[in-house]
């Protein structure tokens, strides 16, 4: 039989050519020797520097003339003991500060930072009273103003109605009325109570007889009577 060839195997040796390369696994590299002339020579590795520039016709040459806006820099000598001299003839005289002493030993201290001196009240806003405190009092004012208002307000809706002359009259004949229909049915009781009816039915208008003095009296008494909003 044929012997099996396979299909790759031109890719794979092309593959393994192409990745070859002398003294790539097997002994050191070949590079070229440098010669022997260029040697290490002295100060060969020294920054050198820019050449000189040579003279011209035997005439050396001059420097660029400075532009007109350049002004030199004068150094001044200053003499600072005359000046300093001339400054304390000439200056105002040191104010003494004051003191205050409060011990027999003589300790003492500042007057102005104290308190104890009065330099406050020569400011022009001395005893003014400040912007803020004036708007925050008035603010505070209006927004009291505003809730008495609206208590009083409440108050008048809740207030009690004073019941007028001719209700009032109308209100005691109507009692007296029924005042007298149930006193007409109190006195048209039997005069025997033998039963537990006749007992508790007397007792009831009795109450009611009672009930009926009580507020015929009292709107006979009071001519004002108020209403409560309830």
């Amino acid at each position: 039989p044929l012997r099996y060839i396979p299909k790759l195997k031109e890719l794979v040796k092309h593959e393994a050519e192409k990745n070859k390369s002398q003294w790539k696994t097997m002994g050191p590299a070949k590079v070229a020797v440098p010669s022997p002339h260029d040697f290490l020579q002295k100060h060969s590795k020294e920054p050198k520097l820019a050449p000189k520039k040579k003279e011209q016709d035997g005439k050396r040459l001059l420097p660029l003339l400075p532009p007109r806006t350049y002004h030199p820099v004068i150094h001044i000598k200053k003499n600072f003991i005359t000046k300093n001299a001339v400054a304390v003839i000439t200056g105002e005289p040191k104010k003494p500060r004051h003191f205050c002493v409060d011990t027999r030993q003589g300790d003492k201290y500042l007057l102005e930072p104290s308190g104890l001196y009065p330099k406050y009240i020569k400011k022009k806003n001395y005893g003014v009273v400040p912007k803020c405190v004036t708007r925050r009092k008035e603010e505070m004012k209006r927004e009291e103003e505003e809730y008495q208002a609206s208590v009083l307000e409440q108050l008048k809706k809740k207030a009690m109605k004073t019941l007028p002359e001719e209700e009032r009259t109308n209100i005691l004949k109507a009692l007296k009325k029924k005042w007298e229909k149930i006193n007409h049915a109190y006195q048209s009781l039997p005069v025997l109570t033998d039963t537990t009816y006749k007992r508790m039915h007397k007792e009831e208008l009795e109450l009611k007889l009672k009930q009926l003095e009580h507020d015929i009296a009292a709107i006979e008494k009071h001519k004002n009577i108020y209403i409560a909003d309830v």
